[in-house]
């Protein structure tokens, strides 16, 4: 099995040139790092700036806005 990797967008997908898989790029919607990237800076400055919650911030920064995503599709 040979394995290719596709860049789409910001996010990079792994395609398999096996006939008969069905895999898709993955693709981003336009500017969601942007958004999500805001969204957890807004959340640090809602926790007082304090450090050492990056991560935590921008998963849940991402949560939120992969559900807002998801929502509008719905």
């Amino acid at each position: 099995m040979r394995r290719t990797t596709k860049k789409t967008g910001n996010v990079t997908a792994k395609s398999s040139s096996e006939p008969g898989t069905d895999q898709r790029p993955i693709e981003s919607p336009d500017g969601m790092w942007e958004r999500i990237s805001r969204k957890a800076y807004e959340l640090w400055e809602q926790r007082g700036r304090r450090e050492g919650s990056a991560i935590r911030d921008w998963l849940e920064a991402e949560e939120i806005v992969l559900g807002e995503i998801h929502e509008a599709r719905g």
